[in-house]
């Protein structure tokens, strides 16, 4: 077993704690580079944002790639209950992010 296989052994039901407490800390450390990036394109994003915005934007990406992941896996199938619970906790994130966001006027 490797090192990344072992990390990814802990889960909470099917999803791994590994996989996402990095992605969150990962965007936790870009979020001021990214900030900065999008600044120059008229656009205020505080860290928030990007800490809410973290599990929509990578379903997004998963989706574009085709990706299967047990989160892709409930997002694709409308017969699981989990389906609609997935997809509304998702739409929340999405407008906790969007609604800070404010274009810098000056």
């Amino acid at each position: 077993m490797t090192s990344i296989e072992f990390l990814r052994q802990y889960k909470i039901g099917p999803f791994a704690i590994f996989d996402t407490a990095g992605s969150y800390l990962l965007v936790l450390i870009l979020s001021p580079f990214l900030s900065k990036l999008f600044s120059k394109f008229g656009l205020n994003i505080p860290v928030s944002s990007w800490l809410w915005l973290t599990m929509p934007i990578a379903v997004i990406f998963h989706m574009l790639f085709k990706q299967s992941t047990p989160l892709m896996k409930i997002l694709m199938n409308p017969k699981l209950i989990q389906f609609f619970i997935a997809w509304a906790i998702l739409l929340f994130m999405t407008y906790m992010g969007l609604k800070s966001i404010h274009k810098i006027v000056g």
